[in-house]
């Protein structure tokens, strides 16, 4: 099989369910983005200081996939669809609270926080913030979206414990990089 199909020439793909739409298309920048996601959580990953967390991080990215087919699945051809139901999967209850054990986790081992925190310190540690921004977008797109067309409740529920998951992250990460975390002090 190539992976060139030339289809898309024209500034059209395909949802999942045949449907033809401009690249341009809200949906598609929405699972475009998170797609981008899942690479930066890729990069995360690699991170040496990442080494025990590893199998979390590809859970994770297992996950943003499941979160990409259902964002690019045609939502008038799944509700229209009778007979047999084509087999996608979902995100459940249990990935969220997952990602909610792995926090508190992280938080029991923290300083607590009574501050914003300035991104970086170390490299590592801002390749998470950048994956936690970048979360926090496609969590927006998915709003929008959602707005149009329903978009299942976990998918939101997901990324927005995600995009928590990953500032957790962050810090654990800083912690064990003896990086500096700065804290925003506004100037009043």
């Amino acid at each position: 099989m190539k992976i060139y199909t030339k289809t898309g020439d024209k500034g059209q793909t395909a949802l999942i369910g045949g449907r033809r739409v401009s690249k341009a298309d809200l949906r598609i920048d929405t699972y475009g983005t998170v797609d981008e996601l899942n690479s930066w959580i890729g990069l995360v990953r690699d991170q040496a200081v990442n080494v025990e967390r590893k199998e979390l991080l590809k859970e994770i990215q297992d996950r943003l996939f499941t979160v990409g087919s259902e964002l690019a699945t045609d939502p008038m051809k799944a509700s229209l669809q009778t007979g047999p139901k084509r087999a996608m999967p979902a995100i459940a209850p249990e990935d969220i609270t997952l990602l909610e054990q792995a926090m508190d986790e992280m938080d029991a081992e923290l300083p607590e926080l009574r501050a914003f925190v300035l991104p970086g310190g170390h490299e590592s540690v801002s390749f998470c913030h950048l994956a936690r921004t970048v979360c926090r977008r496609a969590e927006r797109l998915v709003i929008s979206l959602n707005d149009n067309a329903p978009v299942d409740e976990f998918v939101l529920q997901y990324l927005n414990r995600l995009s928590d998951y990953l500032f957790v992250l962050g810090r654990k990460m800083a912690q064990e990089l003896h990086a500096e975390e700065v804290v925003w002090k506004p100037r009043v």
